[in-house]
């Protein structure tokens, strides 16, 4: 490594940056095997703060209104979009990905947040007529859609940032928790 030090990551949980005092994950950069930084491992116990985290912010998150969801995820495309460049060497870094894939994988994760944005305001539910029956004739059913709780997701290696979008940002969009 030439003494320069790796970069060492951390893992959100509950509003607390963690993973400072762990030895870490090593990331290898497929291309030329040199150190791009360290990862934390979460421990069981992590997990469970996780979820535990996870289950408070469902409480607010399923409570508040759609505008206030899609203005999240709005930004969130805005910050990706901004960042794109940074976002960029560090997918074509850990995924080996030629620049140019990488540079649109950044842009298509906005993208699917932008998408989402527009879904959080869309989503409500329907009134569907019950008519295809003579007895239910002059009836209506309707449907509202609802969060169901916290949203847990593994993505593979290949799309690193898309991948994570594509849970992330729907789970936003309907209320649900993720974790």
């Amino acid at each position: 490594m030439g003494g320069l030090m790796a970069k060492r990551y951390r893992m959100l949980i509950d509003g607390e940056w963690l993973g400072d005092d762990r030895t870490g994950i090593e990331v290898i950069n497929p291309f030329d095997d040199s150190l791009i930084g360290l990862v934390p491992e979460a421990t069981a116990e992590d997990v469970e703060a996780a979820i535990i985290a996870a289950a408070k912010g469902f409480e607010r998150i399923s409570a508040m209104p759609a505008h206030k969801r899609s203005d999240i995820l709005e930004k969130t495309a805005e910050l990706i979009l901004r960042d794109k460049d940074e976002i960029a060497g560090i997918i074509a870094r850990e995924a080996g990905k030629s620049w140019k894939y990488a540079v649109a994988e950044a842009e298509r994760s906005a993208e699917t947040f932008k998408f989402a944005a527009i879904e959080a305001k869309a989503s409500h539910g329907e009134i569907v007529p019950m008519d295809a029956s003579a007895v239910s004739a002059g009836r209506f059913g309707f449907y509202i859609r609802t969060p169901i709780g916290i949203i847990g997701a593994i993505t593979p290696f290949n799309f690193p940032l898309n991948l994570v979008a594509h849970k992330l940002a729907p789970a936003i969009a309907t209320g649900n928790a993720w974790c």
